[in-house]
């Protein structure tokens, strides 16, 4: 899968941005995360941070973080 979703079951910020690639037919791949930071290894290795959500898309070779700087890369990229 060439894109990769990081996010943590019941934050509003991730769902919104899993609501918009769904609405754009998007296919990622969810990767959930830990509720605890310390325990977000994965998330830090990838991003050089540890919050959510995180957007990792090969195809466009990128790595963001921030609900709505994902939104708006998903709106020029995917729409």
């Amino acid at each position: 899968m060439s894109r990769t979703l990081y996010q943590l079951d019941g934050c509003p910020y991730c769902e919104k941005v899993a609501d918009r690639l769904d609405e754009l037919d998007v296919e990622y791949e969810s990767i959930w995360v830990d509720a605890l930071h310390s325990d977000r290894d994965e998330v830090k290795r990838v991003s050089g941070q540890r919050g959510v959500p995180v957007l990792v898309d090969d195809e466009y070779g990128v790595t963001m973080a921030e609900s709505e700087r994902i939104l708006e890369f998903a709106e020029q990229t995917y729409a």
